[in-house]
């Protein structure tokens, strides 16, 4: 099984995960390999609660990118694109949404998975009250 088949398995298992996706294409927001958390998500939460430059993990024309959301449509789903202006798509199959970890978070493997677990002690869900 490759790393990106992996991720999603582990995503649709319902595990929120730390991921470090290589390119360049959403500077300034992410920085190559800079970690992020993902959590899981299903297409009708992301239609229902995401929002016009959210950035999510998902599955366009065969090919997995970790980009913003530039449009959101009850019958196509979302439509993602890269920092730059490129569009890849819409796609219906959208797998986490991405939340950016604070640089002061990212000094050590130890620090961001420590973050991570604070995170999960915080996370509520989507649509779930505080």
């Amino acid at each position: 099984m490759n790393y990106v088949q992996n991720k999603i398995d582990r995503l649709e298992a319902g595990e929120i995960i730390v991921s470090r996706e290589p390119g360049s294409s959403m500077e300034p927001i992410l920085k190559s390999r800079e970690p992020v958390i993902l959590t899981p998500i299903t297409i009708d939460e992301a239609i229902k609660y995401l929002k016009k430059g959210d950035i999510v993990f998902a599955k366009v024309h065969g090919n997995c990118y970790t980009h913003k959301v530039y449009e959101i449509d009850q019958t196509k789903g979302v439509k993602i694109g890269n920092n730059r202006g490129h569009e890849n798509g819409w796609t219906r199959q959208v797998y986490a949404q991405a939340h950016i970890i604070p640089k002061e978070r990212q000094t050590s493997k130890e620090d961001t998975a420590q973050y991570l677990e604070e995170f999960k002690q915080t996370w509520k869900g989507y649509g779930k009250e505080d």
